[in-house]
């Protein structure tokens, strides 16, 4: 199989099935959960196993969804599930926005420049404007949960979530373009 076939399968194949799960389950958060982390920890191992090194971001959000998901099951509230995107989109802003300020370490470009060469300018623009997406997927995320139906929220994390992060990516084009070198 392609690897990045894979890749992309071991991305997104975990949200895929607990929208099926979901949808097929009856519209039941506590049916839906159980798959979705067994497929995202084994993605996790996918990844690592194609990659030889541990995965920090899927490692992070398999964490994540392994704790918020086990809450929202123990204590059948799914607020534990809705708050799980909220969460890990603060994390992600603070690292950037944190590790640039006090660490004066640019994470975004630790995590891209074997991908993207761009000015010390370029990266700064980049990560700022992450920083700033990220958070706005935190507002937008509590936004939806504290004010449509649960189906509305499962149909966003799956359906908006992911074009919005798509559209933004290439919202950055002319600036990797500009600060490329």
């Amino acid at each position: 199989m392609n690897k990045s076939l894979l890749k992309f399968i071991t991305d997104f194949g975990p949200l895929l099935i607990f929208f099926v799960v979901y949808y097929k389950g009856g519209k039941d958060l506590t049916v839906a959960i159980p798959p979705l982390i067994v497929a995202t920890l084994f993605s996790v191992l996918i990844i690592y196993w194609m990659e030889k090194k541990i995965p920090y971001l899927p490692l992070t959000g398999g964490i994540l969804i392994t704790i918020f998901g086990g809450l929202t099951l123990y204590f059948n509230n799914p607020i534990f599930i809705y708050l799980k995107p909220t969460i890990i989109n603060i994390i992600f802003a603070l690292i950037l926005i944190l590790g640039k300020k006090f660490f004066q370490k640019n994470f975004l470009k630790t995590l891209l420049q074997n991908s993207i060469q761009l000015s010390e300018e370029g990266w700064d623009k980049l990560n700022l404007r992450w920083s700033l997406f990220f958070i706005f997927l935190a507002i937008l995320n509590e936004l939806v949960w504290r004010t449509q139906t649960e189906a509305v929220w499962v149909n966003f994390k799956v359906w908006g979530i992911l074009p919005l992060t798509f559209f933004f990516t290439a919202l950055q084009i002319p600036l990797i373009n500009k600060f490329k070198i």
